[in-house]
């Protein structure tokens, strides 16, 4: 029987040093494949694709099923992962086992998310596991096999063998902070700045989370973000720092007033108007929020781990957050300051041994940038220089005027 030496009592998010434990112990593993150490983040770990790829003809909740016995029933195709990988084409669903395994102890479960990386790239993923009816939770004591299901929205990518498109966190017990409990740690030690300074406790938007706008004043060029284009090359998300953006992107300014109007269908990247920093002892999610239809259930989220956006000698305050944005039906019209996401916290089970940024090849600290780290940067600079295993979120898709739940 797989155990984790967890605290009595305990209760949290795992940080970096347990999660070694959990493999170690078995509670994570992948077969015959060894789990990179390097994969391993302050309180996530990179899950990475399988030999293969299976092309289906829909998207499916196992039930009381395997996911094995399911995907028999809805394969097209199969394809080959390995060496120079596949093609995947839009809007076309794929199911992907991944390496990774789980042997949960009772009382510990997971929630997975896609990569930073992979939300940028408009890819949509979720994972699914053995007779669940949920995606991307993965119930406490689990002991199983996880899938992930991949839809290219923007562009075609390539993938491979060994890609890593989602992260998985394992938490035990009450893990989430209340409004009030946000309140008082961003008093003692401050979770959000604007222009440099820390928001007001008084101006804080709390609401069973904490509330981000977005920044819709920019550079003084009155750029604000990016626009995907349509009939765009093949992305390959292995490569890193190498893709042109003007073949995939186009800048989007600002109107009068520091509004913009949303093509209907249209993938834009968009920066927050807040800096976030996130402590030590804390984790972070975003989640996607719209102000005229009140809380919006989306699969597009994106993890925030200890250390974003946060140093310890206070040299700078806060990073931005990337926003993923996409409008349905009719145009839609958004301001500059307007609310349109929000984070929730939860309390780390202890504080991490590594933190997000430092010396860990984090691609998005401090960024002012939204292109993700496939492409280069405009002026001819790569996105990062950071190695290619990825070291964190931190993006959100808002899927705003979206009423489907």
């Amino acid at each position: 029987m797989v155990e984790l030496k967890l605290p009595e009592g305990a209760s949290g998010v795992l940080p970096n040093q347990y999660l070694e434990s959990a493999i170690a112990s078995g509670a994570i593993h992948a077969g015959g494949y060894t789990i990179p150490r390097e994969n391993v983040q302050p309180a996530s770990l990179d899950l990475r694709l399988g030999e293969v790829a299976y092309r289906i003809r829909c998207s499916f909740l196992p039930g009381r099923s395997t996911v094995e016995r399911r995907i028999k029933d809805v394969t097209i195709d199969e394809l080959d992962l390995r060496r120079e990988g596949a093609v995947l084409e839009t809007n076309l669903p794929y199911l992907i086992p991944l390496k990774e395994q789980l042997m949960l102890p009772q009382g510990v479960r997971a929630k997975a998310n896609p990569k930073s990386s992979t939300g940028r790239a408009d890819v949509f993923t979720r994972v699914i596991t053995d007779e669940s009816s949920r995606f991307d939770e993965v119930a406490a004591g689990y002991r199983g096999g996880l899938y992930l299901e991949v839809v290219p929205l923007s562009f075609p990518v390539r993938v491979r063998e060994d890609l890593s498109l989602n992260q998985l966190r394992l938490s035990v017990g009450s893990t989430a902070l209340d409004d009030q409990d946000v309140r008082d740690h961003h008093r003692d030690q401050p979770l959000l700045f604007a222009d440099g300074f820390a928001v007001p406790d008084e101006q804080l938007a709390l609401s069973n989370g904490l509330f981000l706008s977005l920044n819709l004043r920019g550079a003084d060029d009155g750029r604000v973000g990016y626009r995907s284009r349509g009939s765009a090359p093949l992305l390959d998300l292995s490569r890193i720092g190498a893709a042109e953006p003007d073949a995939f992107w186009e800048s989007v300014r600002r109107e009068d007033g520091d509004r913009i109007v949303l093509d209907p269908k249209s993938f834009y990247l968009l920066m927050s108007r807040e800096a976030v920093s996130i402590p030590p002892g804390l984790a972070a999610e975003m989640t996607a929020y719209d102000p005229t239809s009140g809380e919006l259930r989306t699969h597009y989220a994106g993890f925030f781990d200890p250390g974003f956006g946060f140093d310890v000698a206070s040299q700078f305050r806060g990073s931005t957050a990337a926003l993923e944005v996409r409008a349905h039906d009719v145009p839609f019209m958004i301001e500059n300051g307007q609310r349109v996401c929000k984070l929730t916290f939860e309390r780390m089970l202890a504080e991490p041994t590594l933190l997000y940024g430092q010396g860990i090849g984090s691609n998005y600290q401090r960024q002012t940038e939204t292109l993700s780290k496939h492409f280069r940067h405009p002026g001819g600079a790569a996105a990062s220089s950071a190695p290619a295993a990825e070291r964190g979120p931190t993006a959100v898709q808002l899927d705003l005027y979206d009423r489907t739940g």
